[in-house]
């Protein structure tokens, strides 16, 4: 019987079936802070339809408070045959976090760890690719979460340079020909996705340092849903896991439940 795991960022939810690490079908929506609880059930009605009777469990993440708030009243009201797992801090994950403050670290963050040592082991590092945020987390070779960087995700400043500059305008993000562009909208395609990747490799390459690891030793995961956008440019990452976040709301899932 499949979980619905749903990843709630600032910018979208991936809802997913997974099984036994396997996710078997996945739907990514705009996340709206304003949905009320009852809005989100007909939601996810309307997107499981008949699967909805197979789910036995659900397990969610939110960075979202406005919209873990909702989720919270949806679930029992509307599914309240179902068991519910909600990641907060204090929730068993088995991943020691060596932070200044453990519970300010976003349970998004956390799961992607979680997900990287079970699947991949450490040392690690898990970059996740969202459009409000770049996230770097990092595990080191004892299963510890020991840090990592947030940076600005490509969409939020792909509409930052559509606001503040008065000849630029909001372009699709794709892959421009040439580094050196010859119009204004691959100008703006170079400087979001060659600019990201010399970023992550710059971060990535410091971490490691820090880390005190041999670069051989350590996985570099890209996951997100701006991935694939960036990550060919990239000479850092060793593996791709589109639903690693996913994936690591079923473990939590299965210790917690």
């Amino acid at each position: 019987m499949p979980l619905l795991a749903a990843d709630i960022g600032n910018s979208h939810t991936v809802l997913g079936l997974v099984e036994r690490g396997e996710v078997g079908a996945e739907w990514r929506i705009s996340t709206d802070d304003r949905r009320s609880a009852d809005e989100w059930a007909v939601l996810l009605r309307g997107l499981l339809g008949d699967r909805l009777d197979d789910v036995d469990g659900i397990a969610v993440c939110s960075t979202v408070p406005a919209v873990l708030h909702e989720w919270r009243e949806m679930l029992p009201r509307h599914f309240p045959d179902v068991t519910a797992v909600v990641v907060e801090p204090g929730l068993r994950t088995g991943v020691p976090i060596l932070m200044d403050n453990p519970r300010e670290v976003g349970s998004d963050r956390i799961i992607n760890a979680l997900a990287a040592l079970t699947e991949f082991g450490g040392p690690a590092i898990v970059v996740d690719f969202g459009g409000t945020a770049t996230t770097f987390d990092v595990v080191n070779a004892a299963g510890q979460y020991v840090g990592g960087a947030i940076a600005p995700g490509i969409e939020i400043s792909l509409e930052a340079l559509g606001r503040r500059g008065a000849q630029l305008r909001k372009v699709e993000l794709a892959r421009p020909r040439t580094v050196i562009a010859k119009n204004t909208v691959e100008a703006l395609q170079s400087g979001l996705v060659f600019g990201v990747a010399a970023q992550v490799e710059g971060i990535v390459a410091r971490m490691i340092d820090e880390l005190g690891a041999d670069p051989e030793d350590v996985r570099v995961i890209a996951t997100g849903y701006l991935a694939d956008l960036v990550v060919d440019e990239c000479r850092c990452f060793t593996d791709r896991a589109p639903w690693l976040t996913l994936r690591g709301l079923e473990l939590v899932f299965e210790r917690n439940a």
